[in-house]
């Protein structure tokens, strides 16, 4: 089944960060990637099992925060037309196990910055600038082929920092960027692999049980802010250990 000691307290770790990151509208990619990376997990496992539950994460949260009447159309379709292609070919790309680690590592404390120190909201919205929304859905969307962290978790704080939309609208956008960019990612990736390593379906399940317990917060309330800044200390330990031992 897996490959490494502690299996039960990772598949812990994961419905946990499952929970907090669907409460706020995230896959949870960097999060999964932080508890696999602490379990010393190779990259060819990570990668995968990361895009994996991104997937069916995501698609819960914005199913739920669709049907709330969250979900922008206008803001989200010029975002995913720049992602979508370059979330394919970074899901094809098979970089090297070190610069990997370092690339992820670097990934997890940026998404650390986020979870502690939180871009505050605004309900007065401005208007969405297509090119500039195309732009930075073609950079997230190749970072989140490549490594398998979804890019939602980038995407939120400059959502709210363009003041393009709110709180709760970050969240609905953010959860189907992820979607989408973890199928085209995942498609790259069996492109030019052979096969899913073991033990990612029961990783994907502990993932969906968190999920469902974090997206009825998203829908009815935040989450607790000592809890976000725990897991960014998760984070910052996550992608420290990943760069050193690249």
């Amino acid at each position: 089944m897996f490959e490494f000691e502690y299996s039960y307290l990772l598949l812990v770790m994961i419905i946990l960060m499952a929970l907090l990151y669907s409460s706020v509208g995230h896959g949870g990619a960097s999060g999964y990637l932080a508890a696999m990376a602490l379990f010393g997990l190779a990259p060819e496992t990570m990668k995968p099992a990361a895009l994996m539950m991104n997937i069916f994460v995501s698609a819960l949260v914005l199913w739920r925060l669709s049907r709330a009447g969250y979900f922008n159309w206008p803001l989200f379709w010029p975002i995913i037309i720049g992602s979508i292609p370059m979330a394919f070919i970074g899901g094809m790309l098979v970089i090297g196990v070190d610069l990997y680690r370092i690339i992820v590592g670097l990934a997890l404390l940026l998404a650390a910055i986020y979870m502690i120190f939180r871009v505050p909201s605004h309900e007065q919205v401005r208007p969405v600038k297509t090119l500039w929304a195309v732009f930075i859905g073609a950079i997230l969307g190749f970072v989140a082929g490549l490594t398998g962290v979804g890019g939602g978790i980038y995407l939120s704080p400059l959502l709210l920092f363009l003041r393009w939309t709110t709180m709760r609208g970050s969240a609905a956008i953010s959860a189907g960027f992820i979607l989408v960019n973890s199928i085209a990612g995942l498609s790259g990736y069996l492109i030019v692999a052979t096969d899913i390593p073991a033990g990612i379906p029961m990783m994907v399940v502990c993932a969906f049980i968190g999920a469902l317990i974090g997206s009825e917060l998203a829908v009815r309330r935040a989450t607790p802010g000592l809890l976000r800044r725990l897991l960014g200390l998760v984070l910052v330990v996550a992608g420290i250990k990943m760069i050193l031992i690249a």
